[in-house]
């Protein structure tokens, strides 16, 4: 078979590989390379993605230094922040974006092990739409396995570190309030909740882009089925 260089846009050599594999029932090659290689090498770019994004963005300014994934305030408070810092409340919003970024960045390590066996549980299916499904096709793939059980895992550690901050608890009393009057959408009602969501967003957006890097890169990643898998593809 004639190698082929990857291309995120379509259908990688690898993802050709593997639907053949579908249609055929049995283990074809490009050069030694089997279609159980083939899906081992996916599933290890994967975790290696997770984990690295864990890892990337579980630690102090994991969020809150990284212009990507950075938790606003929500709309409501940011929109009115001009006139609470008119009003001396600068320092105190301040202290809530802070808090908010901090609350995300202690919550993703918890992450890990969801990831994990998110990955090494996948189904034909999952690989199919993963290699089939575009740019967004990773970040649909985590999120589709694992937002709920996270999202209930991150809510406590969030509460936590956002409740020191006295303005969070205000701002939950106004805000579901003014969601009652259609002033605030409902998603940002709550603080403890929208930071969840947001955290959730970050891990899934750099749980992607680090997958990506994985691929291009195979031979920096260490990994023997990596270099195995990708390399053919070079």
């Amino acid at each position: 078979m004639q190698r082929r260089n990857f291309n995120q846009a379509g259908l990688s050599a690898l993802g050709l590989l593997i639907m053949t594999t579908y249609q055929h029932a049995h283990a074809l090659s490009l050069g030694d390379l089997t279609s159980q290689e083939a899906s081992a090498g996916l599933k290890t770019a994967l975790e290696k993605g997770a984990l690295a994004a864990v890892a990337l963005l579980g630690k102090t300014d994991g969020f809150l230094g990284n212009d990507k994934v950075r938790i606003p305030l929500p709309g409501y408070l940011e929109d009115a922040s001009r006139l609470l810092k008119t009003l001396g409340q600068s320092k105190r919003l301040d202290e809530l974006l802070v808090s908010i970024n901090r609350a995300a960045e202690a919550a993703v390590p918890m992450g890990k092990t969801l990831l994990v066996n998110a990955v090494r549980n996948m189904n034909v299916t999952d690989a199919k739409n993963i290699l089939q499904g575009g740019e967004t096709s990773v970040t649909n793939f985590f999120a589709e396995k694992t937002r709920t059980p996270l999202g209930a895992q991150f809510l406590p550690v969030v509460t936590k570190a956002t409740e020191k901050v006295g303005l969070a608890t205000k701002y939950n009393k106004v805000a579901e309030k003014a969601s009652g009057f259609g002033l605030v959408k409902k998603e940002d009602a709550n603080i403890q909740q929208y930071v969840t969501a947001k955290s959730l967003d970050g891990l899934y957006l750099i749980i992607g882009e680090e997958e990506k890097k994985i691929r291009q890169d195979p031979v920096g990643t260490g990994s023997a089925i990596l270099k195995k898998v990708f390399g053919a593809m070079k």
